[in-house]
Order: C-alpha cells, then structure tokens, then sequence
C-alpha cells in the first residue's frame, strides 16, 4: 500500500555536524576553565584559613610569654627563668632578637617569595612549648611539605622545620611614655594555581611594664 504525500527525510549536512561539535566544544571548555578557577579559589581559601592558625598560634604563643614576664615582673624577679625569660630572649637588642624596624612586608622576587627570610632578626616561637626556637625558619618548603607557610613539630613537640612564616620583634624607642613590643608575624608561600605570591600578616603589640 502507498501513502501518498510522502516525504523524504534528509540527514543533517556535515557543515551542521561541525557547528554543533564547534559549540559544544566551546561549552566543554568554558565549563572546564569555570571549575578550575573555582577549585583554585577553593584551594586559596583553605591554605589562607591554614595560615592564619599558624600566625594566631604564633601570637597566643608570644602573649602567654608576655603575660609570663608581667607576672614575674609583679614579683619583682630579678633574674627572668621558664616563659618570662623568653620574653627577654624575643625582645632584647643587645642579646634577644629585638630590631630597630621590620622589613619591608610585601616584597617579592621576580614573582616569587624572597629566597632568604627577611629581617634582621627573624625567628619563630614553638607554639607548644612557649620558647624560642633557635633556628632562622626558612622560605624554601621541603619535599615532603604541604603548599603552604607554616611550622612542622615532630612527636616530642620541637619544630622540625618552619616555612614561610615569620616573626620580627620591634621594641619602642620611647624612654619617657609606655614600652611596648610590636611583633610583626608575617608569611608568604607560593600558592597553586596562582601567579603571584600569597602574602599574610599581622602585628601584636604588647606594652611592657616601666
């Protein structure tokens, strides 16, 4: 049987073909570049979020040794011992790490971090042990090391290494008003997915008694 007025059905041309691979393709690619910038701000944001834990655990480190040295101060102590006498150790120029100014916080080499810690004096507190660490922390990050500034301990407590981060202990130089500290804790680490440095940081003032 026949029908009448039947049609031919055409397929699509191959111009049709290529078009629609062409914006397809477009779409793919546009959805791509939209989820790595977003997994790329994700992974700022969680390496910000764990660096300011290790610039906070530096600062409540440095007011437990301050609040320490006030209460032996009170006591009139003489001779400064245990977390009071690491007050002196972190703010003395002529025998602690205390410096007449910072370094320029910000600065960066040909798109990098600096390949030195700046300062004159720089150095970390173990955040555990409320005490000095006798070793200048690096800006270059181990193998092993996670992309972001911050201090490694072993099992017993003691910093294994420190990366990135800083502090600069600046003493006031007025003799007749208040004394006081500022403590600029500081960090820059290169980032994944980033072109420049991420830079980090803050400043703790603490006065000291006169």
């Amino acid at each position: 049987m026949r029908l009448g007025n039947s049609r031919h059905e055409q397929g699509d041309t191959i111009i049709e073909v290529l078009f629609a691979v062409a914006v397809f393709a477009m779409v793919a690619v546009g959805s791509l570049t939209i989820m790595n910038q977003g997994t790329a701000t994700a992974q700022r944001a969680l390496e910000i979020t764990l660096v300011r834990q290790q610039i906070d655990a530096q600062a409540e480190a440095i007011r437990y040794i301050h609040q320490a040295y006030i209460a032996a101060y009170q006591r009139n102590s003489t001779a400064f011992t245990g977390p009071a006498g690491e007050w002196v150790k972190i703010t003395s120029k002529t025998t602690g790490k205390g410096v007449d100014k910072a370094s320029d916080f910000g600065h960066t080499e040909n798109g990098f971090c600096p390949a030195t810690t700046p300062g004159d004096a720089p150095f970390l507190v173990n955040a555990r042990k409320a005490t000095l660490w006798a070793t200048t922390p690096s800006m270059l990050p181990e193998v092993a090391s996670p992309p972001f500034a911050q201090v490694i301990y072993n099992d017993d407590s003691s910093i294994k290494s420190g990366y990135g981060i800083w502090v600069e202990s600046v003493p006031s130089t007025n003799s007749t008003g208040p004394g006081f500290v500022d403590f600029h804790i500081r960090a820059c680490w290169d980032s994944a997915g980033s072109p420049v440095p991420m830079t980090l940081g803050t400043i703790v003032r603490l006065y000291e008694p006169r």
